[in-house]
């Protein structure tokens, strides 16, 4: 990448764009109008708010960090019952006695209740811990939404009853991008309570 490519400018160009491509797809990997979908998460999470439900968020890496600013958000000016699963005590227990992979899942068996939802975030879509987090969630009656990015056929993205797909390589563009997207959701859920 040149000089040029990287300027704040192109960078903030190809962001506008990436953001602009952004797809969205049902549990059968059906494509869905953007704005629509977006409103449908935000109809979910509100509903997950009226009935006293949970929403948990999981990612690693940057990932973790987006997790962590979205369930603040959440919890904060969208009033839901938003937390991250990072607690180290808990988090490296979990990946001692079960394996990494199985970390989260071994935690959510425990805790997703039936209309309980989890955000799955993986820029690659490939990290078998947050697939199988993915999957237990749904198994205990969860809803899922995914954000990923990288190979348009990565698994995480049929994992999610709700999946936002960014058409990038890049970790910085595709964890902003998610970021927006997360924040853009709690922006419209706020707005709905102070409406």
């Amino acid at each position: 990448m040149t000089h040029h490519e990287m300027s704040v400018a192109a960078r903030a160009s190809a962001f506008s764009d990436l953001l602009a491509r952004c797809i969205a797809t049902d549990g059968k990997g059906a494509v869905q109008e953007l704005e629509a979908t977006v409103s449908t998460v935000c109809a979910r999470l509100t509903a997950v708010r009226t009935s006293g439900g949970r929403v948990y968020l999981v990612g690693n890496g940057g990932s973790a960090g987006v997790a962590s600013h979205a369930a603040t958000d959440f919890f904060n000016a969208a009033k839901l019952r938003a937390l991250t699963l990072h607690e180290c005590s808990l988090m490296t227990c979990m990946a001692n006695d079960f394996g990494y992979d199985n970390a989260f899942a071994r935690m959510l068996l425990q805790m997703v209740e039936p209309g309980d939802l989890l955000v799955a975030i993986s820029s690659s879509g490939q990290s078998m811990n947050i697939r199988n987090a993915a999957m237990q969630a749904a198994a205990n009656g969860g809803q899922v939404i995914t954000l990923s990015g990288f190979a348009r056929d990565n698994p995480l993205r049929s994992t999610g009853s709700i999946n936002f797909w960014l058409d990038s390589s890049d970790y910085g563009m595709v964890e902003i991008g998610h970021q927006f997207i997360l924040h853009n959701i709690s922006d419209r859920l706020m707005a709905a309570l102070t409406g």
